[in-house]
């Protein structure tokens, strides 16, 4: 009787798969690359945003509402300027207003008088005084730096956009913010170069990586202006939490990617 062994050839003689440890590694399609590549350049944007952020809008954003701060009233017998350090209080007449949020995009006052001649100023809700304007209404404005950042009608005083506030907090978590999407674009680009495009990755890392990534900068950036933090607090607690949220994901991915023994 003569026995016959398998060699573990598959049907035609083709060799079996080599184990995973011997399989090359796979390389990303063009397409994948072409996505990849996009994500990179893509990742610039927010990086340049956050970093002039960093640099020089946050700087000069403190520094205006300090000068703001420690500004005092112009002298009485002064004369009027249209850009001045102090404080000034001038006689405005309205001219119109608009008070509709789908009208050029926000609230807004038509005034005229000296020494600014014809000013547009913009408001960020229509009370509790600008919804109360008619034309030719006569309102207090207070002046700084050539802008009304206060107008006031019979004892109601309402501040504009142009007002400084003392909010850097969430400038700070917008551009952290900006700082974490480039580095998770950065990232992302970088994998489907080199290995391709995964749509399990992007559910189970990236999508609940980017939820925590928004959630976070914003949430850290509300509890740093209501307890009064100083800004630089928001980038490095948004940073820790989002890195921390980072390693639990890639943990529990890579605990779901390892077979059953």
């Amino acid at each position: 009787m003569v026995t016959t062994v398998r060699t573990g050839h598959g049907a035609g003689g083709s060799p079996p798969p080599p184990p995973s440890g011997d399989r090359p590694a796979r390389r990303a399609p063009i397409g994948e690359r072409i996505v990849g590549v996009v994500l990179v350049a893509l990742s610039l944007l927010p990086a340049s945003a956050c970093h002039f952020a960093f640099t020089t809008g946050l700087p000069s954003y403190t520094e205006r509402y300090r000068d703001y701060a420690a500004a005092e009233p112009c002298p009485a017998h002064s004369t009027a300027e249209k850009w001045e350090d102090c404080l000034r209080t001038v006689p405005l007449t309205v001219e119109s207003t608009e008070v509709e949020k789908q009208k050029r995009g926000g609230y807004t006052a038509f005034l005229h008088g000296a020494p600014l001649g014809d000013e547009e100023v913009g408001f960020g809700d229509p009370g509790p005084l600008l919804e109360r304007l008619r034309p030719g209404d006569r309102v207090t404005a207070t002046v700084w730096r050539g802008d009304v950042v206060v107008i006031g009608k019979d004892g109601v005083r309402q501040s504009s956009s142009d007002e400084p506030r003392d909010d850097a907090q969430m400038v700070a978590a917008v551009s952290t913010l900006a700082g974490l999407l480039s580095a998770l674009a950065l990232g992302f680009g970088a994998v489907a170069v080199a290995r391709g495009h995964r749509p399990g990755r992007w559910r189970s890392f990236g999508k609940p990586l980017l939820g925590t990534v928004v959630i976070t900068c914003f949430a850290v950036g509300f509890l740093a202006l209501g307890f009064g933090l100083p800004w630089w607090v928001v980038p490095i607690v948004a940073v820790s939490v989002v890195a921390y949220a980072a390693w639990l994901f890639h943990r529990r991915r890579t605990r779901r990617e390892q077979p059953a023994r």
